[in-house]
């Protein structure tokens, strides 16, 4: 009988063992088939549909404190089966044709960006403003134009699920600054819904200036070979040999240590409202980048941290960081703006957009508006927005100068009134704006003096 190595990282634990292979070759590893481990103790009740189990099929994994434990591993079940070789009807493309002859166009509307996909056509991203008294500007990119058909069924992994989906590459976009200016290329994966209207799922850029749109649509579901594929949890069963715990005693402390953490930073303060957790953090899916915007996120804040939130902000010490694309955003109000990406293999490699300097911000100041004013129904006049010069960034390779980024900060009334707001934009070549709007924002901004400097209210 012939041995495989098998090693398996498991919640900082490593576990080695010799597997039997009597069932023939294993399939390659993927994300797309989730497993789940189980220890049952010494009574196994193996699953009676399903994933099928050999005695032959194990592993004897043996932890760091030498606990050992003998493993059922199971034949991987991948759902069920549609290969639609009985199906004769019209291809993808033809059953997506729709879309494409009467020139139908999908919106997803971002806390910045609105996104434009005309099917067929191309793939838009854009924001208008409007300031007072004066005409409509518009910032757009184009993240694709041109059409290139798929000839195979693709499956990914969407939001937990072993999706099958028809691609459309879509190039020849708004040139790409960060990448000798290269054209933004997108994939457009549609994928079936039957109760969808054709809405854009997500948008992600996968690496620099590169993009992945997902887009429902009932359309693909008279193809069998595109319809949902369950994704079924194959379990491994894990039995304690003689003289070792139920469980790895690391893994029952990580546990424990996980449970920990995510217990509310605050106790049993009084003064808290009830069930209102001290702290807690969402961030959306907006993935964009290069010349374009990326958002770092919206954060909640209890009002039981307002005023010490307020006061470490600008202080410096409470940082805003963030971001689901290749970029990540770090905001130090008062110190710093950087932009970085984590590597596995390379490690963090950091972009310093630019650094404070007061005086030069109160020069800058001078020359640019740095407190912009809106009078509201009553009459008052209340400090609308602040502007900031952080400047003395990395070198950019294509201008040979400095990066700098103009912070703006902006009072925005929200439902939620304790959400924070981050985005990131380059109208320039190396020139940046990054904008945080929160209704916390409110609270200071009348604290701004001429140029523009905040200070915490009494």
């Amino acid at each position: 009988m012939t041995g495989l190595l098998l090693l398996l990282g498991l919640g900082g634990l490593l576990f080695w063992g010799r597997v039997s292979c009597n069932r023939g070759a294993y399939p390659s590893f993927t994300d797309e088939v989730p497993f789940k481990i189980t220890w049952p103790g010494t009574e196994v009740s193996l699953p009676t549909s399903g994933a099928l189990y050999s005695d032959d099929d194990f592993v004897i994994m043996t932890t760091a404190e030498k606990e050992k434990y003998k493993c059922l591993l199971p034949s991987l079940a991948f759902g069920e089966e549609d290969d639609g070789k009985n199906y004769s009807g019209p291809s993808p493309y033809e059953l997506l044709e729709p879309l494409f002859k009467r020139s139908s166009c999908s919106y997803r509307i971002e806390s910045y960006w609105t996104y434009e996909v005309c099917h067929g056509k191309h793939i838009r991203q854009y924001h208008e403003e409007k300031e007072t008294g004066q005409k409509m500007s518009v910032q757009e990119y184009y993240l694709g134009k041109m059409i290139q058909r798929s000839n195979s069924v693709s499956t990914k992994n969407i939001e937990g699920q072993l999706t099958p989906y028809y691609s459309m590459e879509m190039g020849n976009g708004t040139p790409c600054s960060l990448k000798q200016n290269e054209p933004r290329a997108t994939s457009i994966l549609y994928v079936c819904h039957p109760e969808a209207k054709h809405e854009i799922l997500s948008v992600a850029e996968v690496t620099t200036c590169e993009y992945e749109v997902v887009v429902l649509t009932p359309l693909l579901c008279a193809h069998p070979k595109y319809r949902f594929k369950s994704s079924p949890v194959n379990a491994i069963f894990c039995q304690a040999l003689a003289g070792s715990p139920l469980r790895p005693q690391r893994l029952v402390q990580l546990d424990k240590e996980q449970e920990e953490q995510l217990k509310p930073p605050f106790g049993t303060d009084e003064a808290a409202p009830v069930g209102e957790e001290g702290f807690t953090s969402t961030h959306k899916p907006i993935m964009v980048g290069g010349q374009a915007q990326v958002a770092v996120g919206t954060t909640h804040i209890s009002r039981l941290t307002d005023d010490q939130l307020i006061k470490d902000f600008l202080s410096g010490s409470y940082c805003l960081q963030g971001g689901v694309g290749w970029w990540k955003y770090e905001f130090c109000y008062g110190k710093h703006v950087h932009q970085y990406h984590d590597d596995k293999e390379q490690g963090k490699n950091i972009v310093v957009v630019g650094n404070w300097n007061a005086e030069e911000h109160i020069d800058w100041a001078k020359k640019n508006v740095a407190r912009s004013f809106q009078l509201r129904d009553d009459g008052v006049q209340k400090v609308k927005s602040v502007s900031h010069f952080y400047g003395h960034g990395d070198e950019c390779d294509l201008t040979g100068k400095p990066r700098q980024v103009i912070v703006k900060l902006k009072c925005k009334e929200s439902e939620s009134p304790h959400a924070v707001t981050v985005y990131m934009m380059e109208p320039q070549t190396c020139q940046y704006i990054l904008g945080v709007e929160s209704p916390v924002i409110c609270r200071i901004l009348d604290t701004a003096d001429e140029h523009g400097l905040l200070s915490v209210s009494s």
